[in-house]
């Protein structure tokens, strides 16, 4: 399937006037103030909420961590990242939500640490991409492009963190056909085609330490809140063979994943679906809940 877009021209890469009109075109929509930064702040008490930067865009985006108080070095440490992607809604405020409901009680056991917002001005306008147009989650890598992506991994190396298990939070959402898909291919002068939007929850492994007990894991726990996503015709999820029900596999580090931007043994990127006909704001966050709830009790399991 193929479309056009009103931006560019047809089999060119975008000038930097192209994306300059991209850019102009963008218009704000929700506040990443009131409803992200004052929730997170509010936690203060249960947690340190530090600002580790700042993106200069239109106006000043801070960006925020919360951490353990109770820091143990004897502990292992636990990383959970939403709004790499900052449009898929339910991955900011299921960072969120675990940490007001849930995460106290995986304390005694881990080091908590959740960036719940990495792209602030993709929140706000309801983007996948930041005003460069660049894709946050094809920017982990080192001299990274992408402020988003570049401050987060310059913070991690600064605070010499150490994890066992990275979730990352996302959603697959019909616009990726009807806006983003079509967009990509426009700025980089190629052919669009788009791909089956799967009906679900599903998640993305990592192909170098795809972990499929812990994957399973997360499954059997999303599927007690919201329906996870069967195969398309050709056993696929997305055009990427399924590795196992409701997991399919990503190289992380070779496509600048924020999943692979750290040594933890165990990671995934959940990716719940917002427009079936049974979803509701409260239950896509529940699913991102649960997929880090079922992500920690499996840790939990090894433990024993």
């Amino acid at each position: 399937m193929t479309s056009s877009y009103p931006i560019g021209i047809a089999g060119q890469p975008w000038t930097t006037e192209h994306k300059t009109q991209w850019h102009k075109a963008q218009i704000l929509h929700r506040s990443y103030q009131q409803q992200v930064v004052e929730p997170l702040l509010a936690l203060s008490e249960q947690f340190c909420i530090e600002q580790y930067g700042e993106l200069s865009y239109q106006q000043n985006y801070p960006l925020y961590v919360a951490f353990s108080k109770n820091w143990h070095s004897d502990k292992p440490a636990i990383l959970v990242t939403g709004g790499v992607h900052g449009y898929e809604t339910s991955g900011i405020h299921g960072a969120l939500a675990f940490l007001q409901h849930h995460a106290s009680r995986y304390e005694d056991n881990f080091n908590i640490v959740v960036f719940p917002c990495l792209s602030p001005w993709g929140y706000e306008t309801i983007n996948r991409w930041n005003p460069a147009a660049l894709d946050p989650n094809r920017s982990f890598y080192p001299q990274s492009p992408a402020p988003e992506a570049a401050q987060f991994l310059q913070t991690l190396a600064n605070k010499q963190w150490q994890f066992v298990m990275h979730i990352d939070l996302h959603e697959t959402t019909d616009t990726d056909n009807s806006e983003f898909r079509p967009a990509l291919a426009a700025r980089d002068g190629k052919e669009n085609h788009n791909w089956n939007i799967p009906d679900g929850f599903y998640l993305v492994g990592h192909s170098e330490k795809p972990q499929p007990q812990f994957q399973h894991a997360i499954i059997a726990a999303v599927a007690k809140v919201t329906h996870i996503a069967p195969a398309d015709e050709n056993h696929c999820l997305i055009g990427v063979p399924l590795e196992q029900f409701g997991v399919i596999n990503y190289d992380a580090g070779k496509l600048g994943l924020c999943m692979g931007a750290t040594n933890a043994p165990y990671v995934t990127t959940t990716e719940v679906y917002p427009d079936s006909a049974t979803a509701t704001p409260e239950n896509c966050i529940a699913g991102q809940v649960a997929a880090i709830c079922g992500g920690l009790d499996y840790l939990l399991t090894l433990q024993q």
